[in-house]
């Protein structure tokens, strides 16, 4: 009997389109983010490496610790990300990264007291931008992740609740629903 030992959310063709949306509907927050520099990009790579700590995309991991480490993160702080000791990070960061773990865990559905108390520590604007750089990196890391399933099932062991279909709608659904839904999003504008 084969083990499954591939045990990470991944995407399915629809909620990789929904995902799509969701940063579509979002594109000026990810460019507000991006231009005002509102938050640091040692503290974005803080948020992104917190939820990737939960998705466990491993190249996200292996990417934005090289991104982090050139940011000023040290990697005490990145050895206390991955341990879950916020005790090692800014303090002023913590509500934030604590937001992001949330936010991962709760699958993109966080608890609105929690997106409250971000935007009642940060502001709407900053708040805002820690959501961009929240939904970049989780787009990143399910994607990541349902290649790491495909790669897996190849090996032998697939992943629960998954399909060789849907790991390859979504990997080569990039090349379609993305430019599908940027010209169902313009034209909806």
């Amino acid at each position: 009997m084969m083990q499954n030992t591939f045990n990470k959310r991944t995407f399915t063709v629809s909620s990789f389109s929904a995902a799509i949306d969701d940063m579509l509907d979002h594109l000026g927050d990810m460019r507000a983010a991006a231009r005002q520099h509102r938050i640091s990009h040692a503290f974005a790579e803080r948020v992104m490496m917190a939820v990737t700590q939960v998705n466990g995309c491993r190249y996200c991991d292996y990417a934005h610790t090289h991104m982090a480490l050139r940011a000023g993160v040290t990697q005490a702080e990145l050895d206390a990300l991955r341990q879950g000791d916020l005790q090692a990070l800014p303090e002023a960061e913590g509500v934030a990264i604590l937001f992001a773990q949330h936010y991962a865990e709760s699958r993109g559905k966080p608890d609105p007291a929690a997106w409250q108390r971000l935007v009642a520590t940060y502001g709407a604007d900053r708040a805002r931008d820690i959501m961009a750089y929240i939904r970049m990196i989780t787009l990143g890391n399910l994607y990541g992740n349902t290649f790491e399933a495909l790669l897996s099932r190849l090996r032998g062991q697939p992943a629960r609740g998954s399909s060789i279909w849907q790991e390859i709608g979504v990997l080569l659904g990039g090349l379609v629903i993305v430019p599908y839904n940027a010209v169902k999003h313009w034209l909806r504008r």
